[in-house]
């Protein structure tokens, strides 16, 4: 092996390291210290955590379920329980394509609660995707016509149990002219029963919740998931038809037009975890395939001098988990094997760690098929499955393989 290239696989393999160990950790450190700087200079912070509201506004509270039999009855009466004026907001819970009774179940339970606020149950045959569903809650004529302004329209997923004061507390972050959307928080549920991949969805999201938190502060939040997010109704574009992640590209959307996207950890949405790996490894490889699509309908967020702040933090936070990480994973070990064959120490050390953790990772994977809890072998190989999914999730989105259409992952038992 010639000196030149010997010297290139040693810049290449400390650069892949460099960008994978920035995209999942080192962003998160970076941030922390932006933030605490931010801190220090600022007398006033730009997002109050709870920012004095002169009068509540007009909510729309949205609920696109597809064959959730099991879960509706509980949202049902869990979106019922909200601390919010029964005159101010309205329930629209919308079932299209549905082949079991969750759209009866829905009506029925809102007719024998006896609530006074305004509730509507949509249903047709016909399954066009969720955002085709969304859009529709959004556009339905009613009881304050078309909400085209002056309203919050608030989305959260069938599956989920909001705390009562979520929408008040998300809604309060609208007194801010410049909130265009707010993220709630995401919690999985975890017991001592549970599935010990719970233990790996468990920390990414509580991991997850933090970067958003401090993403926040520093400006915007890359991105809310739909398990809970709130929009001002007169910024809501519909989306391109085929959108994947339609929650992600939606506030994306948001942020890109000037507006930040805020945080409130005092929303939160719990669901349990997903009832396998497998399970779980359904729904990373759909949003895999939609976070490529979003990367590409979001290419104008790559001019740093356009955008700022916000290319800054869609890049480090988003942009290179999609890319950049996961394709020099699998180079960072090849190229590892070639450094020690060469050169022993450091390189010898290295590739030792990396078989350690892939093997830490194998072990997870053999001890899940036996559904053995070890949780701790379920860290790396919850990694390695968020990282697979993303070479499935392009071989999907390349193919035309991935559809529209929800596929509902099953979960574990709450």
């Amino acid at each position: 092996m010639s000196a030149l290239f010997f010297d290139f696989l040693v810049v290449l393999f400390w650069s892949a390291i460099g960008v994978v160990f920035y995209a999942y950790l080192g962003y998160g450190l970076l941030l922390w210290l932006l933030v605490r700087l931010k801190r220090i200079s600022t007398t006033t912070p730009n997002f109050k955590s709870e920012p004095e509201t002169p009068a509540l506004p007009k909510v729309t509270f949205i609920v696109c379920a597809f064959n959730e039999s099991e879960w509706i009855l509980g949202k049902v009466q869990n979106s019922l329980s909200l601390d919010y004026p029964p005159d101010l907001i309205r329930f629209v819970f919308i079932t299209d394509g549905s082949t079991d009774d969750t759209a009866q179940k829905a009506l029925n339970a809102f007719r024998d609660s006896g609530t006074t606020s305004a509730f509507y149950v949509l249903h047709q045959p016909e399954r066009r995707g969720k955002i085709a569903a969304f859009h529709r809650a959004v556009t339905l004529h009613g009881l304050w016509g078309n909400i085209d302004s002056e309203h919050i329209i608030v989305s959260t997923d069938a599956n989920t149990h909001l705390n009562k004061e979520s929408v008040k507390r998300m809604v309060a972050h609208f007194a801010h002219p410049e909130t265009g959307a707010v993220a709630g928080e995401k919690r999985i549920r975890m017991d001592e029963k549970d599935a010990a991949n719970a233990a790996g969805e468990g920390i990414y999201w509580k991991y997850e919740s933090l970067l958003k938190k401090w993403d926040a502060e520093l400006w915007t939040v890359v991105g809310a998931a739909g398990e809970l997010f709130a929009l001002r109704a007169e910024l809501y574009e519909p989306v391109p038809p085929d959108t994947i992640v339609e929650d992600f590209y939606m506030t994306m959307r948001i942020a890109q037009k000037g507006y930040r996207v805020a945080y409130e950890p005092g929303a939160w949405a719990v669901e349990t975890s997903s009832a396998s790996v497998q399970e779980e490894l359904k729904r990373k490889v759909r949003i895999a395939a939609g976070g490529l699509q979003a990367a590409v309908r979001l290419a104008p967020l790559l001019n740093i001098f356009r955008y700022g702040t916000l290319s800054f933090q869609y890049i480090s936070h988003r942009l290179l988990r999609w890319t950049l990480a996961p394709a020099f994973l699998p180079l960072i070990f090849l190229v590892n094997i070639v450094l020690s064959m060469n050169v022993a120490g450091i390189y010898f050390v290295t590739l030792c760690l990396q078989v350690v953790f892939y093997a830490a990772a194998t072990t997870g994977y053999l001890l899940e098929q036996r559904k053995l809890k070890v949780k701790a072998f379920f860290i790396p190989y919850y990694f390695c499955v968020m990282n697979y999914a993303m070479y499935a999730g392009l071989y999907r989105l390349l193919r035309g393989k991935q559809s529209v259409l929800w596929e509902k992952s099953e979960r574990a038992k709450g």
